[in-house]
């Protein structure tokens, strides 16, 4: 049976912080591995499992850049580009050759509302980077997450799902017109349906997925292609360009933004559940339909999670095209 979409109750909440959350915990001896971990909220979130003792490895594409953003912080970098598959593979198996087991990997790396662009495969970025980048990243370390009789992968996903489900018939937009929110949208449902998916298959091997919504955070990067007045439309810029924080309406900054995804990947309030979407440090609700429908990205209180982003056939149906578009079996 899978867990409910249902809060749990953990005493946490919107404003908590991956500190608070990592507060007297002792992560010595495991081994985590944080995409995108070298800017936004997941550079908090390397930077605060390594504080608790773990050991992590941020994979990158730009090896400078992650040097200068993490300097001081004890993290390993390695080479790696979700958009470039033998790149993931290589890193991959580097990884598996030194015997180490993965106890927590979060896959925080993506990109957001881009102008249509293509890897080198034709397929979609957003869908390439956000999603099949990284499910090749886990089919790869499957063999080190088993090993670590206890693990669990996170994918931080978005309340933009309700932008779109998986559509099936053409992910790559190659048959419809490119709308950047939608592609968006379909790259973060296949987030939350990986996870649902991913847990169903590995749990007996003691793994367990989770995806979540970290909140809205303006100065991390990923809005780099929308325009300021975009931005203040959306209600998360005031009106001299400043980041509005206020967690009550799902503002967040960055270190209010990684607590879920820390959560998620240590907290033994989640021992013995997986394949839910959280949301504020807690499991959440199916959305109510007229927050589903809202578009404002301050949206108060719980927003919780669209039905068609955890259909547990569409979950199936998702990593069978995974694997036909990555090119491996899973």
């Amino acid at each position: 049976m899978s867990t409910p979409q249902a809060p749990i109750g953990s005493g946490f909440g919107a404003a908590t912080t991956a500190a608070e959350i990592l507060r007297g915990r002792d992560l010595s001896g495991k081994v985590a591995i944080v995409t995108g971990g070298y800017s936004g909220i997941g550079r908090e979130t390397a930077r605060e499992l390594r504080a608790a003792g773990a050991r992590v490895i941020v994979p990158t594409r730009d090896r400078g850049r992650a040097a200068a953003a993490l300097s001081g912080l004890d993290v390993e970098i390695e080479v790696m580009d979700l958009l470039d598959p033998p790149s993931i593979d290589t890193f991959a198996a580097r990884f598996l050759a030194s015997g180490s087991p993965l106890h927590i990997l979060v896959n925080s790396a993506g990109i957001m509302a881009c102008p249509l662009t293509r890897d080198g495969r034709g397929y979609e970025a957003q869908f390439s980077t956000n999603h099949l980048g990284h499910f090749q990243l886990v089919a790869r370390l499957l063999p080190a997450l088993r090993r670590a009789n206890g693990a669990r992968v996170v994918s931080v996903s978005s309340w933009g799902h309700r932008r779109s489900p998986v559509v099936f018939e053409d992910p790559n937009f190659e048959r419809r017109e490119y709308e950047r929110w939608s592609a968006y949208g379909q790259s973060k449902t296949a987030n939350i349906l990986f996870a649902l998916a991913l847990d169903q298959r590995a749990k007996g091997d003691g793994i367990r997925a989770f995806s979540l919504h970290p909140g809205a955070i303006v100065d991390t990067g990923l809005g780099k292609h929308m325009a300021p007045e975009e931005l203040r439309a959306m209600g998360v810029l005031d009106e001299h360009g400043r980041p509005i924080v206020d967690p009550s309406r799902n503002l967040k900054n960055v270190e209010q933004g990684a607590a879920t995804s820390v959560w998620c990947a240590t907290s033994p309030q989640l021992d013995g559940m997986g394949g839910v979407y959280c949301e504020n440090c807690d499991i959440a609700p199916p959305a109510r339909k007229e927050v589903a429908e809202s578009r404002p990205a301050a949206t108060p209180g719980t927003l919780g999670v669209v039905a068609h982003a955890v259909d547990p056939v569409a979950g199936e149906r998702l990593w069978e095209l995974s694997e036909r578009l990555v090119g491996l079996k899973a």
